[in-house]
Parts: C-alpha cells; structure tokens; sequence
C-alpha cells in the first residue's frame, strides 16, 4: 500500500475534533485516563506478532529486538498509565496557613492539561517513541488529545499502532477525535501541524535538524508553544587514568558493545572516548582494535540512514586531523554500518567543529589529551548531552572533581563506570539534557515526569471546597499524596 501525505483539509478536521475533544477529555478522571492506556497496551497485546513481523520488514531490526521494545512501549503505556492514577505528577500543593501579616490564606495549585499535542513519530525506534510511544502515553495522562504524524520510514508499522490505539479508544467509550494519525514525506506538513493555532505542544525524537526545525515554527506562531524535542547527542565518556589502567581490557569489550549496539543507531551511543595519552591507553586501543576488527556490519534502519552514516563518517575520516584506529574486517553492504573507531588529538579536536557533531550509526572518536588540564579543556568544549560518562576510581573522583563539576553541568545523566545505552522507565530517569540535546533542559521523556511537559500549573485562590478539581479538595478523595501547609501527607 501506498501511503501519501494526508491532505490539509483531512488534517484540520481532524485538528479541529481534536479540540473539541480536549474540552471533555481534559475534565477526564485520572482512573479514565489509567483504564485508556491500559486498553491500549491490550489492543498491541493482541497484534504483537503482525506489529514485530511487519517492523522487521520497514525497518531491518531484528525479532528480539522489537519484541524487547514492544515490551518496554507496553510497560511504558501501563507505567505511565499508574502514575497518571497516582497523581504524584500533579503536585498538588495546599496553603491554608496565615501569611506573614496574620490574614488567612487559601492557595491551592495543581496542573491542567495544555491541549491537543502534535506526536512525530521516531525512525529508530518504531515502538517505543513513535506512534504510541512515550510521547503519546504520557500526553494522554496528562489529558492532552494526540495527533501522531506517522515517520515516512516505517508508515504500516504506525497504521497498526494508530489502529490499536482507536480501537482502544472506542472500547473506552472516548470521542474518536482524542486521536489522530497522519502521513507526510513533505515539510510542509510539519510546518502545517506545529503552527496551528488549535495545537498546544508538540512531542519529537530525532534529528537536530528536524527538532530544531520544529521548534523554530513553534516560535514563529502568534502564541509560540512548548516542543519537546530529543535531538540526540554524542554522549562523552571520560576514561580516567588508573581506571584505564586497572580496566583497560574490560572498559574496551564494554564500549566496543555500546557503540555498535543496535548498528549504532541509539541515540545514547557512546560517540566520543577521552583519555590522557599513557601506556594503558594504548593497551586499551589495541583491545578495541581487535574487538572491532570482529564485528559484522549490520543494516541501517533505511536508506536515508545509511547515507548519511556513509557520508558524514567519510567526512570526518577525510580530516587531517582524524586516524582510522579500526574497521570491522568485513566490507559492508548496501544499507550496511561498519563499525569504525577513530582517533583525534584533544588539540586538534578543539579547533575542528566539525568533529564534535554526532555521526549516527557505528561509529566513535578517541580523544586524546595530554594531561587532565587539557581533559578539562576539551570537556569545556563540548555542547549539552543526553549522557556523560565518568569511568574511574573513588581515588580519582577527588582528583578529578573539577571535571565532574562541569560535565554535570552539559548533561542530564552523569554515568558512574557504566555506558549510556539503555534508559531505565521509571522516575528516577531524567532522558533529556541542555541543548542542542533537547529544546528543553528542565524535562525528560521518559518516566512519569514525562506527563508534566504536557500540562501547566493553576492556582486557585479562595475558591469554596465543592468547585476546586477532586487533588485540591479538603477531604483528598483521591487519596494522593500532597503537600499541605508545608508537609508531604496523604
């Protein structure tokens, strides 16, 4: 089947049930919105084997793989759908204390959803972060209506989900207007759907060009709007000295797997290795060499990947100041990644730009440096991350504290001897970082947090019991925990 783009007439009719829908769906209860979600994951339950078998085909990633991250999108859909229950995400806040002047107070704030959300779907995970993804699970607890544009990469993969998601929708006796699914190849149709006046917010995982695309729109409206863009980083890994040299052999098995994991093509590969130029990095050199001479190329997710894989990896191996320190051994394929390390001065890095840009696929840069000043220097250098790494001893923690204080600031994960591939869901994640990481620093999209990007903060001041949304109410007859006159209580 052919999937073209969607015209604009069949998109603002259904921008325009969207908004109507948003004006019953926001008053939805929080158990409503669990049992939506929930039903949801049901419906992809029961089509998991056409989902797995016809991403295998749009996408070129293996079964275990997709059943993994269909497992995690289901986990997400009823985590998410948990937490919307809970109410934690709300903050409900009371103050009925008097004030420094002694007069009575009455303040109560909670979050209200913002509106209907624009969703784009992700090429490399279909799953996971596309068409009921994370952005689309947590928009729905937050009690937004969502319009999903599906990625051009995978348009059968996104029809199925988009299917299961209407058909939970009815099941739950919801208007068919809380969501909509459309195609588009042509930027105009992003244009079209992020500037809309009816659209409050939208939800991205991909390219810095694509995000930063969007969110240049979302300015340029007459009432500008948030957008959550996860635009990818190069994830820096900081290999300290005695580290190296008591683990040299297992930090290079461990990040030779991280970087080729998935051909590459995640957006927490580690891109960049830093170390200080010794005898242990040399053993640890020769290790990754010979891991990644091994390795088998594997196919890229589609052409315009493997393109641009081939084109930008060639571009920095045609830089003077860039060696090759491995390749797999075997030739890669059309549509294929060979892995590839290769290695660059600390002093020749900082003044070519164009090497601290992400190459997605399986590929990493070795930095390195003279002494630990110039570690800090480089580090210094770098933009926002999703991730940084920190491979090192309690010992060399003390003595490298200045580094940690700054990387701490470039990133949103600080990873203690561990790699950034895998994002755990649950609370304590925080998956997004300054920019150009994400448009927005202060948010994650992934965790139940993910739900507050959706929504915005109301107080309502001196408002009788009976008219104030069920968290704020005196008795609590939802039972969620609040914070009241100051005190976490239930």
């Amino acid at each position: 089947m052919a999937y073209t783009d969607t015209p604009l007439a069949e998109i603002e009719k259904l921008i325009e049930s969207a908004a109507q829908c948003f004006h019953l769906y926001k008053n939805s209860s929080l158990l409503q919105r669990q049992a939506l979600l929930n039903e949801i994951a049901a419906e992809l339950r029961k089509k998991a084997d056409d989902l797995v078998a016809t991403a295998m085909r749009e996408t070129n990633l293996p079964e275990v793989r997709l059943r993994n991250e269909l497992g995690r999108t289901l986990f997400q859909l009823e985590s998410y759908g948990q937490a919307c229950a809970e109410g934690r995400w709300l903050d409900a806040t009371i103050e009925t204390r008097a004030n420094a002047a002694g007069a009575p107070v009455n303040l109560r704030k909670t979050l209200l959803p913002l509106g209907p959300v624009v969703v784009f779907g992700a090429s490399n995970f279909p799953f996971a972060y596309s068409t009921a993804g994370g952005d689309t699970a947590s928009a729905l607890a937050a009690g937004c209506p969502v319009i999903v544009k599906a990625h051009p990469a995978h348009p059968e993969t996104s029809t199925l989900f988009a299917d299961a998601i209407q058909r939970a929708i009815e099941l739950q006796g919801l208007p068919a207007g809380l969501f909509g699914h459309v195609y588009g190849i042509s930027f105009s149709i992003g244009e079209y759907l992020v500037k809309h006046p009816a659209i409050r917010a939208v939800g991205f995982t991909g390219s810095l060009r694509g995000g930063k695309q969007l969110f240049d729109w979302a300015q340029q409206r007459q009432h500008p709007i948030p957008v959550f863009a996860e635009m990818g980083s190069v994830n820096p890994v900081f290999l300290l000295p005695e580290q190296l040299e008591a683990q040299g052999t297992a930090l290079a098995d461990q990040l030779a797997a991280s970087f080729t994991l998935g051909a590459g093509q995640f957006c927490t590969k580690p891109g960049l290795l830093i170390a200080i130029e010794s005898e242990p990095l040399t053993v640890f050199e020769k290790r990754l060499t010979d891991q990644v001479q091994k390795m088998i190329p594997v196919r890229l997710l589609h052409q315009g990947i493997a393109d641009a894989f081939i084109s930008h990896r060639e571009e920095a191996l045609r830089s003077s100041f860039v060696s090759t320190l491995a390749l797999s051994d075997q030739e890669a394929a059309k549509m294929e990644g060979q892995p590839t390390v290769a290695t660059v001065s600390a002093a020749n890095w900082l003044q070519d730009r164009s090497l601290h840009q992400e190459i997605f696929g399986p590929y990493t840069l070795l930095i390195k440096c003279r002494d630990q000043q110039e570690m800090l220097t480089v580090a210094a250098a770098l933009e926002g991350q999703l991730t940084t790494t920190i491979m090192g001893n309690d010992k060399e923690l003390s003595t490298y504290r200045p580094l940690i204080d700054l990387v701490k600031e470039k990133c949103g994960r600080l990873i203690l001897n561990g790699v950034p591939t895998g994002v755990e869901v649950c609370k304590a994640m925080q998956h997004g970082g300054p920019f150009p990481a994400t448009t927005d620093a202060r948010f994650g999209a992934v965790g139940e947090d993910a739900l507050k990007r959706f929504a915005r903060p109301i107080c309502y001041q001196n408002w009788p019991n009976e008219w104030l949304p069920a968290e704020l109410q005196d008795d609590n007859p939802l039972g969620l925990l609040r914070t009241v006159n100051g005190k976490l209580t239930l």
